[in-house]
């Protein structure tokens, strides 16, 4: 959050909480309420109201200023505020751009040449934009650098127009996923190779079905200072998901600390019978305290004892309805999938326009095959700004026999509301 502002989030029914915290059901209604959902939209882009830097609003807002017809002007006037403010304006602009905004993309260009956080700004549409939309700013860049106070941190585009940086250009190291199972498994029991090596092997492993393998091989995945496991390694422990246990009680009474907080989540995250009370408590708590943070990996817990969890079921569609803390909203709905499905398919359609892209993809998979969901899987599938992971998921759901795939054509404002399935 931002901490300008004293941040005070809306009531979760209205439309401006709604908004806040990035929920479909805010999409929704404001495409209902053109009128008085402007200002709510616009409030999203010049406040962050994120929980912490892993939620994501950006996208979720560039729709609604394109959806609604909103005027760029404001987000263009923000461009000349604090930097903060400034990049949340340009990731909202640099996406409209990419759905065919004209304007937006010449404010951005002009914003390079003039403005006060350019650099910033150029390195975000570099990693954005295709590189002819950027390219031919390499005069400005180069006439503009020497003014600023230390050499620019990323190498692209910097590198591309001859300018120093202060990190080196990512050289891509050699792909493993060529090798057998066998093969990186070996290369992470040698102890001669470098940790970057034994990460990419990790790496290749995850994307391959879990070996059971790997088990006595994790006490010698850590890093070389000993204070922490390999990047990768925990969630390759975690697909192994059962296997894990015997292995992880003994990892548990290990001295090594990184090794024993390892073994003690495995088995956490596979509680017995006697721990569901507990847990239920626990969640619990943390919707008495409000504690936005931490309650997915409780709900991802409870999920595993399906039905058996329905005592969860109250407090994990609180937290649904509630939280600002977007990025823990697929854990509850996933939890509520594996504990009481009831209620859930209206919840799948509304995933599809959630801000973040986890609960989308899960809205894609799960949301029953009606004219209205297919008519927005069909727009998530043909949006430019979208995700690749969302856009080829879309793509997926159409393309199955069962679905009924509409024509590809975006509706107008006033039709898209009229097929939203929500009264």
């Amino acid at each position: 959050m931002n901490d300008e502002y004293e941040m005070s989030y809306a009531l979760p029914d209205s439309v401006e909480g709604l908004l806040q915290r990035g929920r479909g059901l805010g999409a929704v209604r404001a495409l209902r309420e053109p009128q008085g959902s402007a200002v709510s939209v616009y409030d999203g882009i010049r406040r962050d109201w994120r929980w912490d830097q892993s939620d994501e609003r950006s996208l979720y807002l560039a729709r609604l200023v394109r959806d609604l017809d909103l005027s760029l002007m404001p987000i263009v006037g923000q461009l000349a505020e604090d930097e903060e403010a400034c990049l949340r304006a340009c990731e909202v602009l640099e996406l409209l751009a990419l759905a065919g905004s004209g304007d937006a993309r010449e404010a951005l260009r002009a914003y390079v040449a003039k403005g006060e956080h350019w650099v910033r700004v150029l390195e975000s549409l570099s990693a954005c934009w295709p590189p002819e939309w950027w390219e031919d700013l390499g005069d400005v860049a180069r006439a503009r650098i020497g003014a600023e106070p230390e050499l620019p941190w990323c190498s692209e585009p910097w590198t591309r127009f001859g300018i120093e940086a202060q990190s080196s250009p990512f050289v891509p190291r050699p792909s493993q996923n060529g090798l057998s199972t066998a093969e990186l498994l070996g290369l992470l029991a040698d102890t001669r190779i470098e940790g970057t090596t034994k990460v990419d092997a990790l790496r290749a492993l995850n994307a391959r079905e879990p070996a059971e393998e790997l088990i006595p091989l994790v006490p010698l995945l850590g890093m070389s200072n000993g204070r922490r496991p390999l990047p990768l390694l925990g969630r390759a422990v975690a697909r192994l998901g059962t296997l894990a246990i015997p292995a992880a009680r003994g990892w548990a009474q290990e001295d090594l600390p990184w090794l024993a907080l390892l073994g003690a989540d495995v088995l956490a995250d596979h509680p017995g019978p006697e721990a569901l009370p507990g847990l239920v408590n626990e969640l619990a708590e943390q919707w008495t305290a409000r504690a936005w943070c931490g309650p997915d990996r409780t709900a991802r817990r409870l999920a595993r004892f399906g039905p058996g969890a329905a005592g969860a079921v109250p407090y994990l569609r609180r937290f649904w309805l509630h939280t600002p803390h977007s990025y823990e909203r697929t854990a509850y709905l996933e939890a509520l999938a594996a504990i009481d499905r009831d209620g859930l398919e209206q919840i799948y359609t509304e995933s599809l326009w959630d801000c973040e892209e986890t609960t989308r993809l899960l809205g894609i998979t799960s949301a029953s095959a009606s004219p209205e969901t297919l008519g927005r899987i069909a727009v998530l599938r043909d949006d430019p700004m979208e995700t690749t992971e969302v856009r080829a998921a879309a793509q997926t759901r159409l393309a199955a026999p069962s679905a009924d795939c509409p024509d590809p054509v975006r509706t107008s404002k006033s039709d898209l509301s009229a097929r939203l399935p929500f009264s």
